[in-house]
This record gives structure tokens, C-alpha cells and sequence, in this order.
């Protein structure tokens, strides 16, 4: 019964759902949320204040800008791609603190939530997640 227990609690350690991830922004919570994607997906539609570090090209370089105290929130496009696990570990390697979102933009937008980019939407409020 520990083993399952430490399961569930290291899941909600380094996952959270979009409801979760909207909520602490809302509450100004220290977070920089990551789009592990190219930039040029990045620029058609992406999650409001997200900014573009591709997992292919994260390295103390181009992640110098990013503030060492904040919880690195990294995604991608869904369940199909593991663009933000791989996202995940190059941050966690590097020495962020580090949440994967689950169903990435997908299931942020799924859960009514708006998006920017060339191809963002006002999102619609009348979608609950419930969680």
C-alpha cells in the first residue's frame, strides 16, 4: 500500500492538469509555463504567456533567461507527443523544479480554456473540467 501511495503522491508531484495549471496562474503563482514545440507550431496557437523553449534546443544557454525558483510547467501538443516529457527531463537535468501537463494544449483547450498565437481562440467558458 506505500509503494501505491508514493505513486499518487510523485504523479502530483510532477503532473498537473490544465484546471490546476489555469488556477495557479490565476493566482499568481511562480510558474513559467514552457511550449516544448518548434516555433513554428509555437506561433500558429500556444497556451496565453507561455514562451517557446523546443526540448531539442534547451540547454543553460538558452534557458539562462528563465528564473531558477519557479515551477517549470512544460507541454506539447497532446497524448500523441512526448514533446513535453522529453521537455521534462532536459529542464530537470538542467536543475528546474519541473511539472509535466497532462493532455497538454489538447486537453487545455478541451477544458475551455483560450489560446494565443495565429490560430488562438477566446476559449469557452461554459466548458467545466470539474476536477
Amino acid at each position: 500500500m506505500q509503494a501505491q501511495l508514493q505513486h499518487y503522491l510523485d504523479k502530483l508531484a510532477y503532473e498537473t492538469d490544465s484546471s490546476d495549471l489555469k488556477a495557479a496562474l490565476a493566482a499568481n503563482e511562480n510558474i513559467v509555463v514552457i511550449d516544448a514545440r518548434s516555433a513554428e507550431v509555437y506561433a500558429i496557437e500556444h497556451i496565453p504567456g507561455a514562451i517557446n523553449v523546443p526540448h531539442r534546443t534547451m540547454s543553460e544557454e538558452t534557458t539562462s533567461h528563465i528564473d531558477r525558483n519557479a515551477v517549470i510547467v512544460t507541454y506539447c501538443d497532446g497524448i500523441g507527443c512526448n514533446a513535453s516529457t522529453k521537455g521534462a527531463l532536459n529542464m530537470t537535468k538542467l536543475g528546474f523544479k519541473v511539472k509535466e501537463l497532462m493532455g497538454g494544449l489538447d486537453w487545455w483547450k478541451r477544458d475551455g480554456y483560450p489560446t494565443a498565437g495565429e490560430k488562438g481562440t477566446q476559449g469557452n467558458s461554459e466548458i467545466l473540467c470539474g476536477c
